[in-house]
C-alpha cells in the first residue's frame, strides 16, 4: 500500500512538473536567434582596382539594367523591397546549368505564392540568349510569371554585374559553350541590396538552407 501511495504521488508530481517544462522550454525556444549574416560589411577585396566598389563600408547590389525572357527592362530597382534569389547560367551551358536551373525549380515552387520573394537568373551569354530564347528555356523549366525572371542584355555590363556586383568569378566562353566559366551558386540579396548568403545550386541541401534562410528573411526574424 506504502509503495501505491509513492508511485501515485511520483505520477502526481509529474503531472504538475509538465507545464512548468513547457514554460521553460518556451522561454528557451523564444530566446534563439537563427542568424544570417550581412556579407561585405566591410566592403570588398579589389586588388586590380577593375571594379568601382565601395572598399571600407557595406557593399550593395549596383544600379542595372537588363531585359527579362518578355523584353520587359529590369534590373536593380525592381529589388527594391523585395528578397531576390539570383545566379548567372547560359541556356546552351553543357555542365552545371542544368542541374542550377532545376534545382531553382524548387526555390520558385517554394516561394510561388510570396509577392515579396523574385528570381533573377542572368545569362552570361547574352549574345545567343536573346529573350526569345530565354522565354523558351523558361517555359521549359516551368517558371512562375512575374516571379522568375530570366535576364539578357549588355555582356560587357552582365560580366560587370557578375564579378563586382555580386562578387562572383565570371569568363567569357565567346561563344564555345565549353569555356565558359560562372559559379554554381545562387545568391541571396535581402530588400535593400546586401547580400546575405551564397549556396551551391547543384547540391540540394544547400539549396534547402537556401529556402529556409529565404523564409526567415522574409518573415522578419533574422
Amino acid at each position: 500500500m506504502k509503495e501505491v501511495r509513492i508511485l501515485q504521488g511520483l505520477v502526481l508530481l509529474c503531472i504538475l512538473m509538465v507545464p512548468v517544462l513547457i514554460i521553460v522550454f518556451l522561454k528557451s525556444f523564444g530566446s534563439n536567434r537563427y542568424d544570417i549574416p550581412i556579407l561585405y560589411e566591410t566592403g570588398v577585396e579589389n586588388p586590380f582596382g577593375e571594379c568601382i566598389v565601395e572598399e571600407s563600408g557595406q557593399h550593395y547590389i549596383p544600379e542595372f539594367r537588363l531585359f527579362t525572357q518578355e523584353n520587359k527592362e529590369r534590373g536593380k530597382s525592381e529589388m527594391n523591397g523585395k528578397i531576390t534569389i539570383v545566379d548567372f547560367f547560359f541556356t546552351s551551358c553543357p555542365s552545371i546549368c542544368p542541374v542550377m536551373s532545376t534545382e531553382m525549380e524548387r526555390v520558385d515552387d517554394a516561394f510561388r505564392n510570396e509577392s515579396d520573394v523574385q528570381i533573377y537568373s542572368i545569362s552570361i551569354d547574352p549574345e545567343y540568349d536573346t529573350p526569345e530564347v530565354l522565354a523558351s528555356y523558361a517555359q521549359k523549366h516551368l517558371a512562375t510569371p512575374e516571379k522568375w525572371f530570366f535576364l539578357t542584355g549588355d555582356k560587357a555590363e552582365i560580366y560587370n554585374l557578375a564579378r563586382c556586383g555580386f562578387i562572383l568569378p565570371t569568363l567569357d566562353g565567346l561563344g564555345d559553350p565549353e569555356e565558359f566559366i560562372h559559379s554554381d551558386k545562387f545568391v541571396l540579396v535581402d530588400d535593400i541590396g546586401r547580400i546575405r548568403g551564397y549556396y551551391s545550386g547543384t547540391k540540394r541541401e544547400e539549396v534547402d538552407r537556401l529556402i529556409l534562410e529565404t523564409k526567415i528573411l522574409l518573415h522578419g526574424k533574422e
